[in-house]
This record gives structure tokens, C-alpha cells and sequence, in this order.
């Protein structure tokens, strides 16, 4: 009896020990045991710089980045220059020469919002839309009357940087 009490005792004792290591963390990002990182993890310890800066004319004007592979892979691009033409008098939209990733969702955009369109396209909106798009990001301290000026009536020339000067 005593053994068969103990068996079982043991047999318990196994069991909630194997539960416990069924529930445990495996450690993410760099202090996995294996030292690899997956495409996920690489992602969210690539550091995403705060701002990116607008050059058009004269201004620069500073736009904070969306925490997203689209923006990340945006700033990889930089510095890059882009002509922009008007479309349905509330954006400007320019080829970024790329195919960047999509993140692609139910947005209506403000004025200085930058959006990535069909994964190619650099989009400046001054009014709004809505559609489905990835937002990259959105220019920062200027009002909608200021952007469109600066913008102007017709095509554009903008240089996108990581640097103000």
C-alpha cells in the first residue's frame, strides 16, 4: 500500500513539474538560448528613428514615423528625392522607385498625412481621404493652409531625409 501511495505521490509530483515547463516563457529576441532571432523579432529590435524630414523648397518640415515594416523600410530608401503631381486637389502622390510592404488599413487621412499607396507610391495628403492605405507617417507643426501653400497648385519636387539640414 505504502508503495503504491508513493507511486502515485511520485507520478503527481512528475506531472505538475512537466505542466509547469508546458508553461513556460521561452526567452524572445536576443536572449534566446540559440542566439537566432526570427524575421519578427529582428523587426522589433530594428530601432525606428522618431522623425523623418520633409524638404520642399526651402522648409523642412519634420514628420514622426509610424511604427510599422512600411516606414522602416521607407527610411532604408533615404535620402530620396521625389516629384509629386496633384490629384483630386487634397493630396500630392509620387513613385518611390520601390516596392515597400503594405500595411494596408481603413484610413482617413488629415492634412500631413504620409501614406504609402499600392506599396510603390509616396502620398502627401493637405484634405482628406478614405481608403484603404498604410500610413508611414504624419508632418509635424504645420497647419493644413501652410502645407497646401507650400506644396502648391502643381507638381512638386520633395526630398525625403533623415536629417533636418
Amino acid at each position: 500500500n505504502r508503495i503504491v501511495a508513493r507511486l502515485g505521490a511520485a507520478v503527481c509530483l512528475l506531472f505538475c513539474i512537466a505542466a509547469l515547463f508546458a508553461c513556460a516563457k521561452i526567452p524572445a529576441g536576443p536572449d534566446r538560448s540559440d542566439g537566432v532571432l526570427t524575421s519578427t523579432e529582428k523587426e522589433e529590435t530594428t530601432a525606428l528613428p522618431q522623425n523623418i524630414y520633409i524638404r520642399i523648397g526651402d522648409a523642412a518640415l519634420a514628420a514622426e514615423l509610424a511604427d510599422n515594416s512600411s516606414a522602416r523600410a521607407l527610411t532604408k530608401l533615404l535620402p530620396l528625392t521625389i516629384t509629386m503631381q496633384d490629384y483630386g486637389n487634397f493630396e500630392k502622390v509620387g513613385p518611390l522607385g520601390a516596392n515597400l510592404p503594405r500595411n494596408d488599413e481603413l484610413i482617413t487621412t488629415s492634412a500631413g498625412d504620409l501614406i504609402l499607396y499600392q506599396g510603390n507610391q509616396f502620398v502627401i495628403y493637405y484634405d482628406t481621404n478614405h481608403w484603404n492605405f498604410t500610413r508611414i507617417g504624419k508632418i509635424i507643426g504645420v497647419s493644413a493652409k501652410q502645407l497646401k501653400d507650400l506644396l502648391g497648385d502643381g507638381d512638386v519636387t520633395v526630398t525625403l531625409t533623415m536629417t533636418k539640414a
